[in-house]
């Protein structure tokens, strides 16, 4: 008896572990996207670099447009909690001052994934 409740307390920690969604990687978590935003120089770069219109000038623009289409498209699905913060701060910021931009970055992505799926 004691051995079947270890091999099923066992089963359902590595089942455990094996449904637990792997999340992004936090090496960027500390850049801060206020600062960013704030910057019309600096937003305008990360922009065209996500929006394929510009190259990918710093090591965290190359790394965020690696991540930031699915985070964007699965609702931060992956992110760790500072990672969901530093997206709210995003599609808040651009709600509210360049909401257009914001619905051609979305549109581009859903457009990737649906290449992507041919």
């Amino acid at each position: 008896m004691l051995r079947i409740t270890f091999l099923v307390g066992f089963a359902v920690a590595v089942l455990g572990m094996i449904a637990a969604e792997e999340l992004y990687p936090d090496k960027y978590d500390d850049v801060n996207a206020t600062e960013i935003l704030q910057n019309d120089r600096l937003r305008n770069q990360y922009y065209k670099c996500f929006i394929g219109s510009g190259p990918c000038i710093t090591a965290d623009a190359v790394f965020f447009k690696g991540f930031f289409p699915e985070a964007v498209l699965t609702k931060c699905r992956k992110c760790t909690e500072k990672q969901k913060k530093t997206l709210d701060i995003l599609v808040d910021w651009y709600a509210k001052n360049q909401p257009e931009q914001w619905n051609a970055l979305v549109a581009k992505f859903l457009e990737d994934v649906q290449k992507n799926k041919n």
